[in-house]
């Protein structure tokens, strides 16, 4: 037999120090967390502080999962929101629903995944796994997204992130009359002027109010359109303004697909040249065999124009537990690297549009030249 090459043989030898109870979380991850999917949680944290959180690095976040209701919109996403590490998100409508619980001063509760759901349901009581909260969490919260959609300033056709930015403005009034501070990621993502997007505004309980008032002649409507363009304007602007765009994938599902397609919408459909997103990192607990999104892989994106080819090396999957992953990571983050500026990008959404307007002209126009002169060869 051969001698192995060195290639094969140049990552750290395995000896870690015996655990002594006084590592701080990112101790943990860099000297033990040093194989299997917890080497892959340890890559994925060291990829976003080492190249993800440059400066020229705009961070687009996709979120799916019931995170909020467990507490992890707090713990997690706002300290990595307003610690300028998360520029952008996608998000399932339930996680922008069940945050508004919070603002509002609503009790949510750790139970028992192997509670009695009849007898749960008879007490008017809504579990989700072991979480247990009132039934009339869900009536006040209803009742309040029904009155402020009401508001003269909703009255017309609007992006999902539009209407994120005003509701969590009055997200932010009403935590402010209970006394309560950095409840809501939405209230937040307001503060901060961080768009929020939902890939399926009518796949919640906020899509079903909205739809309830429809009945009444509210004119309020969620313009899918303005979603796909704008998602896409952010990532084009990154990339001229001479940066990079990372993709933060928290689970899988729609939002990560809204998330990665900006590229083909920029390149594929729009015409512009672009190469892909750069930085890919997520964590999930899908399959890549059977086919589903949520389990694709950052090579079958680079495949479809998702991700730079060229970036392949800078990308990470760790399959675990997203309410495990998330926390660590963003404990991990916020202990090594410092905050970054607010890039705001909220209050930029009209300029990036006319970017991405502008080059999407000219593109039209060199490829409706290039049909025509392929008409006249003829």
């Amino acid at each position: 037999m051969s001698r192995p090459s060195d290639k094969h043989l140049r990552g750290p030898r395995i000896s870690p120090a015996g655990i002594a109870g006084k590592e701080t979380v990112s101790d943990l991850i860099d000297n033990t967390f040093l194989a299997y999917n917890a080497g892959r949680l340890r890559e994925a944290c060291q990829l976003f502080v080492r190249q993800v959180l440059q400066p020229d690095v705009t961070v687009g976040m996709s979120l799916t999962g019931a995170m909020t209701p467990a507490g992890l919109g707090m713990s997690s996403l706002i300290p990595l929101m307003e610690a300028g590490f998360v520029d952008w998100i996608i998000s399932t409508g339930a996680n922008l629903y069940h945050d508004a619980h919070f603002a509002l001063g609503l009790s949510l509760h750790q139970g028992s995944p192997f509670a009695d759901d009849v007898e749960l349901h008879a007490e008017g009581v809504v579990r989700i796994y072991d979480i247990v909260f009132d039934f009339d969490v869900l009536l006040s919260t209803d009742a309040f997204l029904r009155e402020v959609s009401q508001h003269d300033q909703f009255q017309r056709p609007m992006s999902s992130a539009e209407y994120h930015y005003l509701l969590g403005g009055y997200l932010r009034e009403r935590e402010s009359a209970l006394g309560l501070a950095r409840r809501s990621v939405l209230s937040t993502a307001h503060d901060l002027d961080i768009p929020v997007y939902t890939s399926s505004p009518g796949d919640s309980s906020i899509g079903m109010n909205v739809a309830e008032l429809a009945l009444d002649g509210n004119k309020l409507r969620f313009d899918v359109s303005a979603d796909v363009n704008e998602t896409a304007a952010i990532v084009l602007g990154a990339k001229r303004s001479g940066g990079k765009s990372a993709a933060l994938i928290v689970g899988g599902g729609s939002p990560k697909n809204f998330l990665l397609q900006t590229e083909p919408q920029i390149q594929e459909v729009l015409g512009i040249d672009e190469k892909g997103h750069d930085y890919f990192i997520q964590f999930t607990d899908a399959r890549p065999d059977t086919g589903g999104l949520s389990g694709a892989t950052p090579g079958e994106a680079v495949s479809w124009g998702k991700v730079d080819p060229d970036m392949l090396s800078e990308t990470v999957v760790a399959y675990l537990d997203t309410t495990i992953a998330l926390p660590l990571l963003t404990s991990y983050a916020l202990s090594v690297h410092p905050a970054r500026p607010l890039r705001r990008l909220y209050q930029r959404r009209e300029a990036l549009m006319a970017a991405l307007v502008k080059e999407y002209g000219a593109s039209r126009e060199f490829r409706d030249q290039r049909a025509t002169e392929a008409t006249t060869t003829r």
